[in-house]
């Protein structure tokens, strides 16, 4: 999982951990690194939900930490990928893919048959996270 950075050379997806008005810690965000020029940014397929838990917190947080995983589908299926890797590995992240959309259609439709909005919702909203993908290359 890279790309090409403004400096040329290739940076590679990373689980980091970003830390918000110095209080708060979020873990296991996938950010992208440059190992020449040291640019980082955050991962496009959970930025928004990023942005979303900090928002969230507000301008004053109390002391915490977060599992960003916990949060965003993309994050927990990277971390799920790097189990016995230093970096995830896009063959493991695929299959994992495949293997989580299966098993959200499947909770859907559960919860579809008890009428349960809120577990719909929440997997419609998993689904669509896990949906936020362009070619990873």
């Amino acid at each position: 999982m890279r790309k090409r950075c403004s400096c040329g050379d290739i940076m590679t997806v990373k689980l980091r951990t970003v830390i918000y008005s110095g209080k708060v810690e979020i873990d296991n965000v996938p950010i992208y690194s440059c190992p020449s020029c040291s640019r980082s940014e955050v991962f496009p397929e959970v930025k928004s939900d990023l942005t979303g838990l900090i928002g969230q917190l507000g301008e004053e947080p109390k002391k915490q930490t977060f599992l960003f995983n916990e949060w965003n589908e993309w994050a927990n299926l990277l971390v799920e990928s790097v189990i016995g890797h230093k970096m995830p590995d896009l063959e493991q992240v695929e299959r994992l893919i495949e293997e989580r959309i299966d098993e959200l259609l499947d909770l859907y439709l559960i919860a579809c048959r008890l009428g349960d909005e809120a577990w719909k919702a929440d997997l419609n909203k998993r689904l669509s996270q896990i949906s936020r993908r362009y070619t990873l290359t």
